[in-house]
């Protein structure tokens, strides 16, 4: 469903109660790019990615098609950075029950200072009951990006929120996809080399995916569905060949 015709702001559900949204960007020279955002709708929703300030408006309307702003109780980032948590002050503004959800390290590097709430701060292996929906977290430390670096599951349904993992160029237009993925965000990695290339990266994805996820819900491109425990054991192989 487009909740926006000018940006092309759409959301759409990938597994049960939870919600992507997705904005395409124009990129002169290049076949685009996008931003997705995570809405678990439960008896304490959660957003996964706030995107950038700028998208605020699209963002808030399109969560607004699913449900009011007002329910949100958790604002999640992986890791501090604008496409992940720009906009959460926003949210926390018009969302007056709602914290920021960080990993540890996030909260005592940035978010305490930026957020205007301070943010419920989950340990490694922690879950955070929603409802219906139990979300653990996993520290992954430079695993893609930062010191920071965190992950979550929702166990579940197997989504995993995997941040910047398996990032593809275009506009990701379909919403989830059982293709292949991996080729397209190899392709797309290489040329900028915006992993971290950290020592424990393999030991960090091979466990992963002994979770076993069967639903990849990525920051931007299409989500994925299918076999995530082969698909992170791949990137593995890849990154470390």
């Amino acid at each position: 469903m487009i909740t926006n015709g000018p940006s092309g702001t759409n959301i759409h559900e990938i597994a049960a109660d939870i919600y992507r949204i997705n904005t395409p960007v124009a990129i002169p020279g290049t076949p685009g790019f996008s931003f997705n955002q995570y809405l678990v709708v439960d008896d304490e929703p959660l957003l996964f990615h706030t995107g950038l300030r700028g998208l605020f408006p699209v963002v808030s309307e399109a969560i607004a098609a699913v449900m009011p702003l007002a329910r949100l109780k958790y604002v999640g980032l992986s890791h501090f950075e604008a496409d992940e948590c720009g906009a959460i002050n926003e949210f926390l503004a018009v969302a007056p029950h709602a914290v920021p959800l960080c990993g540890r390290v996030a909260a005592m590097t940035s978010v305490n200072d930026f957020a205007d709430r301070r943010p419920r701060v989950l340990a490694d292996k922690e879950e955070l009951d929603l409802g219906h929906h139990r979300i653990r977290w996993f520290d992954t430390p430079h695993v893609p990006h930062a010191w920071e670096c965190g992950l979550a599951m929702d166990m579940t349904t197997r989504t995993f929120f995997c941040g910047d993992l398996f990032t593809q160029g275009g506009d990701g237009a379909v919403a989830v996809t059982e293709s292949d993925i991996l080729g397209p965000s190899e392709a797309f990695r290489k040329p900028l080399d915006y992993f971290a290339h950290a020592p424990q990266t393999r030991e960090v994805l091979d466990a992963l995916a002994r979770h076993e996820p069967t639903t990849m819900a990525v920051m931007h491109g299409s989500a994925w569905r299918g076999n995530g425990a082969q698909l992170l054991r791949a990137l593995s192989n890849a990154l470390s060949a």
